[in-house]
């Protein structure tokens, strides 16, 4: 009998999708392996590009994690019991996107992941690591075992990455213009991706992921940035306080979205530049702790 790898996506733009195909393609490729590709849908989507007003408008619901309707996974998806799951996904607003919420609080996710050995993958602009644990409450009450993750980001300066993603996102344009680079994963990153496969499909066979984290980190499979972290930490205190105000004040809701919208590009352009100097300032006192996140992060 064949092993069973389900291989599941939330993706926008076709960036993570291609992602988790170059990274399934060696068990594809494979006749002791069944693969099954499910994307994740919401009955009623978001449209990409997105609108300005409707991006930001987005953001509590995302940073409280309610969940929409989902397109039910076909049949015969449900039907399979799975060896291990690839799960890939975005992030929004430092947390995960809400069709991944979605699916995560739907009554298809424990079905297709309770004990079952689970590789997280993010595709992300650079902020990604409070949003897998945000993601790991949700795996260990589905009771799916967290075996491995690979983050894949934007390597570019935070600066140049806000640019050019916002620009992706309201045109649809990966290209950027010059001297600007592409926005998101590096292209020749996202077509080396299958180099994790070969790495993952070594475990599967031995029937234990032990190691298998150590070896992807190795190989440049995630990227833990300290100061953002910090940024992350910040951030969502500050978003707590905001989605808190927005949700219950619904006849003011346009406002305090302009609000939102407005604290943003402030913490962006003017507030994330100081604490980056006291923070490069303060690395000689901090260093252990700094170094403790990072093995936090590279780890699962």
């Amino acid at each position: 009998m064949p092993k069973n790898i389900l291989v599941t996506y939330y993706s926008q733009t076709g960036q993570l999708e291609e992602i988790m195909r170059n990274i399934s393609r060696v068990f594809t490729n494979r006749e002791e392996y069944e693969v099954t590709y499910y994307e994740i849908k919401l009955k009623e989507d978001f449209a990409f590009p997105w609108s300005p007003d409707v991006f930001y408008d987005t953001f509590p619901e995302s940073y409280l994690q309610v969940p929409k309707e989902l397109v039910p996974p076909a049949q015969e998806i449900l039907n399979k019991k799975y060896d291990l799951v690839l799960f890939g996904y975005q992030v929004w607003f430092l947390t995960p996107s809400i069709p991944i919420i979605s699916f995560l609080k739907s009554e298809f996710a424990e079905k297709l992941m309770a004990n079952t050995p689970v590789i997280t993958v993010s595709g992300t602009r650079n902020m990604w690591m409070l949003s897998q644990d945000k993601l790991k409450v949700h795996l260990k009450r589905l009771n799916a075992k967290l075996v491995g993750n690979i983050a894949l980001v934007d390597r570019h300066d935070n600066y140049t990455s806000v640019i050019t993603i916002l620009n992706w996102m309201q045109t649809g344009k990966k290209e950027q213009p010059k001297p600007l680079p592409p926005a998101g994963i590096a292209q020749k990153e996202i077509d080396e991706a299958g180099k994790y496969g070969n790495i993952i499909i070594k475990y599967a066979e031995r029937g234990t992921y032990e190691g298998m984290q150590k070896e992807l980190v190795q190989s440049g499979a995630v990227e833990v940035r300290p100061f953002l972290i910090k940024v992350e930490t910040v951030g969502n205190k500050l978003f707590t306080v905001f989605s808190g105000i927005i949700a219950n004040s619904p006849e003011k809701r346009k406002f305090w979205v302009g609000v939102y919208k407005f604290y943003l590009m402030f913490a962006i352009w003017v507030v994330s530049p100081i604490v980056l100097f006291f923070y490069t300032l303060l690395t000689p006192f901090f260093y252990r702790k700094r170094q403790r996140q990072i093995e936090h992060y590279q780890g699962i």
